[in-house]
């Protein structure tokens, strides 16, 4: 048993799971100072685990998916936790205070979360004077969607909703490596099924053409439709040289086969976080990799990465890059070191000398 799990967990847990989740990020901010120290505690340097993707170099294939750090105010610290890439985010062109509370819950049963914040930010002008000082021993990237103003809000149409991506991309680029598009939140109307259109899609990557993007662009899409809709997103990105890759959001609907009654969670909204989500998203990465175009476009997976074996499946299916948050809850921060270095030894396991080698295996 580790110290987080034997005392720290129990401690948190008996907060709201918001409440934990700020102090976490508050403390996180108030230990900038030191993350060169932590990284160097917690950094696995090794060479098979290092990866060239979109021309951005990855130290590891394991990052931190949005949704932790929301408005990018813990990044260095995080970067520290020895983690190869952090995405920040989802951020949008206006703050928004996201969803009412309660909006996030925790299911110990099944090791994971409900999530229902509606993308709460500080907004894209606020966001961009706290990056303007900082920088990242590791890749950044900067999921960016559009602003959520609450359900009583008048809907905008389809220009103003591709008008904030252009905005929001145009403020947050020059802070960013990569770019990630959350096409698909699972916790807002307007960005739930808005890209379901394909000529949206079109309408939105063509506007985010036009402006002329100098760096790697991911699409973060729904993971519902099957491969039909895999095939869509597909065919708008082959029209588009400035889309790198695709991931997989979380869905809006509460998977099957949960551990936790169903009692507890049937009255509750949000999309469902951790080990439930494994299935759909393996699926989705599986399906992705043997459509798309290899030489082109690359897959970050997520979604129920808990232990190195998960990320290797995820891996094996067809990401080139695995990302975590859930873990950290239940796990804490070390879990990215041992998620790290377990990752090595399956590799060694296997007689696979670079990750790279792995990448797909799986997929035929």
């Amino acid at each position: 048993m580790s110290l987080y799990s034997t005392f720290i967990r129990p401690l948190t847990f008996r907060l709201d799971p918001e409440t934990a989740h700020h102090l976490a990020i508050a403390m996180g901010a108030r230990l900038g100072w030191a993350a060169g120290a932590m990284r160097a505690a917690t950094l696995v340097d090794d060479a098979r685990l290092s990866i060239d993707v979109a021309g951005l170099h990855f130290p590891s294939p394991i990052g931190l998916a949005a949704g932790f750090d929301k408005s990018g105010t813990a990044i260095s610290a995080l970067a520290g936790l020895g983690f190869g890439s952090i995405e920040i985010g989802s951020i949008s062109i206006d703050p928004s205070i996201g969803n009412p509370k309660p909006r996030l819950w925790r299911l110990p049963d099944d090791r994971a979360i409900i999530v229902h914040y509606g993308l709460p930010n500080d907004g894209a002008v606020a966001i961009d004077r706290r990056l303007s000082t900082t920088r990242l021993p590791v890749p950044l990237g900067i999921n960016l969607v559009v602003t959520n103003r609450g359900a009583g809000a008048l809907p905008l149409n389809a220009d103003q909703i591709i008008d904030e991506y252009v905005a929001a991309a145009k403020i947050m680029a020059p802070h960013a490596d990569y770019l990630m598009l959350n096409l698909s939140c699972p916790n807002t109307v307007d960005g739930r099924d808005f890209f379901a259109d394909s000529g949206h899609l079109d309408a939105c990557l063509s506007a985010l053409d036009a402006i002329k993007l100098n760096l790697p662009v991911f699409l973060k899409v729904s993971p519902l439709g099957g491969v039909e809709a895999i095939e869509r997103v597909l065919a708008a990105a082959d029209a588009r040289g400035f889309v790198s890759g695709f991931m997989f959001n979380l869905p809006p609907v509460k998977p099957e086969g949960m551990n936790t009654p169903e009692t507890v969670w049937r009255a509750r909204p949000g999309a469902v976080s951790g080990p439930p989500a494994t299935a759909l998203a393996d699926f989705c990465i599986r399906e992705t990799f043997r459509r798309m175009d290899r030489k082109r476009h690359v897959l970050i997976g997520a979604g129920g990465v808990s232990s190195a074996e998960d990320a290797y499946a995820k891996i094996r299916l067809g990401a080139s890059l695995v990302q975590l948050l859930t873990a950290l809850i239940y796990e804490g921060p070390g879990v990215v070191r041992r998620i790290t270095e377990g990752l090595a030894e399956l590799l060694v396991r296997d007689g696979v000398t670079h990750v790279a080698d792995a990448v797909g295996v799986d997929a035929a």
